[in-house]
């Protein structure tokens, strides 16, 4: 529970952008597990939302959907004064940087002006009383920069973006900080590594290569794929975002890795080969599909994260392996390939319309 000097039992906690990825895990996490809470979840439903992910606890008696984009301050103004929050847990962004290259605007009004919205809301409601409320926002450790070949991110390193979206997220980690320094509001802020698993939506490495690999379509490996990155399995995620959120101290920050640095042509030469053995081809078919593709700007080297303090602090470490943890992922997708249909086709979309017409 949260520390002792701040407790108080939550009744009404909103969960933003839980019709996503990592959303819809930590979603799930905290209906099930919590049933003396009610959770309210918001979500636009922009191309990468998808009330598909959440279908088997949509009837929770615990659990409210809510349609609406944290970019618009009236509607999230009202939506705090009608619900009266005690927590929040703030995973709603745009997050792929090859659109905040192509459209950085986009990414400047959802994790600037939309977390500027939800801790104005936030701070409005409380009205100055923090006891037993926390507003928690989860970020990214692009917001650090790039690496070289050695070191480690911790929550020290200082901050260093390199593309708009981790200049947006870097810029609103700034103003959370800044609210819980200015008017006191009790605050936690998590940097998490590279997330991977279920529902992920087919634009990043992971679940776009195994969509490609399945439909035998090429694998555009940027550069030399020597980029190297940290992997966290996201259902392991979701239980660390429920510790933080429960049991974090209140103005603090905790980096969650999952001790899994890959580069990127290695990651996918083993997804290449699980996916061989999944799918009962020959040994080497799908490499044969890798193909090397011009640098994206502004490319960072290196990702890796120093999770010790979340261990040592809260004793969260990952449960999995990773290539455990690829082996689950590539499973589900080849268990849901109708999910990777619909999610590809766009047909998706009509989901909410018909079960919210």
């Amino acid at each position: 529970m949260l520390p002792m000097e701040n407790y108080k039992p939550m009744k009404k906690i909103l969960i933003t952008g839980g019709a996503g990825f990592i959303g819809s895990h930590v979603l799930r996490r905290f209906v099930t597990k919590y049933p003396n809470y009610h959770i309210y979840n918001l979500d636009a439903l922009t191309y990468a939302g998808n009330l598909e992910n959440i279908a088997d606890i949509q009837d929770a008696p615990n659990y409210t959907f809510v349609k609406g984009d944290i970019v618009d301050a009236d509607f999230i103004d009202q939506l705090f004064t009608t619900h009266q929050f005690d927590g929040v847990l703030h995973l709603a962004a745009e997050s792929h940087v090859d659109r905040s290259i192509t459209d950085p605007l986009a990414f400047v009004k959802t994790n600037v002006i939309g977390t500027m919205n939800l801790l104005n809301a936030a701070k409005k409601i409380w009205a100055n009383d923090f006891t037993g409320k926390r507003f928690y926002h989860i970020s990214t450790d692009e917001v650090y920069g790039s690496l070289g070949a050695e070191g480690l991110f911790t929550e020290t390193t200082a901050y260093d973006p390199n593309s708009p979206y981790s200049a947006s997220k870097a810029s609103s980690d700034h103003f959370v900080r800044a609210y819980g320094e200015t008017y006191g509001l009790p605050y936690v802020i998590t940097n998490c590594s590279n997330n991977y698993g279920p529902n992920h939506f087919p634009e990043k490495l992971i679940p776009l290569f195994i969509h490609n690999i399945i439909e035998k379509k090429p694998l555009p490996v940027y550069g030399d794929g020597k980029y190297t990155r940290d992997w966290l399995f996201v259902e392991d995620h979701a239980v660390a975002i429920d510790l933080v959120f429960h049991e974090g101290k209140n103005h603090d920050t905790y980096n969650i890795g999952g001790f899994n640095e890959w580069q990127n042509i290695d990651l996918v030469k083993l997804l290449c080969e699980l996916m061989d053995k999944k799918l009962g081809r020959t040994a080497g078919e799908s490499a044969e599909l890798i193909t090397y593709v011009k640098d994206r700007p502004g490319h960072d080297l290196r990702y890796a994260i120093d999770a010790s303090k979340i261990n040592t602090e809260l004793g969260w470490k990952p449960s999995v392996t990773f290539e455990q943890g690829l082996a689950r992922t590539i499973d589900w997708y080849l268990a849901n390939e109708e999910w990777l249909k619909n999610v590809t086709s766009g047909a998706y979309q009509n989901y909410y319309a018909s079960q919210y017409s």
